[in-house]
């Protein structure tokens, strides 16, 4: 299987230069500035992986970069994966599954 350019449009990346806001990231490479995960799926997860903080209790992620990075497509799917597996064999012990 061949591996597509990082910073090719595809099922794996997308790039949106007419947003206001781009690139979001302080840092970050608008060459290959992935927007994809605006908004990351990992938000939810407090280890989700990446470079956070918290902020006035709220997790603030406007310092991390890695799903808009190359290669941060393939992180968080795995991430995701890794996790939906430990939730199902989670609620396979207590039961529920």
């Amino acid at each position: 299987m061949s591996k597509q350019p990082a910073c090719q449009a595809s099922h794996a990346f997308f790039s949106n230069k007419d947003c206001a806001y781009f690139p979001c990231h302080k840092g970050a490479d608008p060459a290959c500035f992935n927007c994809l995960f605006c908004f990351c799926p990992l938000y939810f997860l407090e280890d989700c992986g990446g470079d956070w903080s918290m902020a006035k209790g709220v997790k603030d992620c406007s310092g991390c970069t890695k799903p808009h990075e190359p290669g941060g497509y393939e992180r968080t799917i795995a991430r995701l994966k890794e996790e939906f597996a430990r939730r199902r064999a989670q609620a396979q012990e207590e039961g529920g599954g």
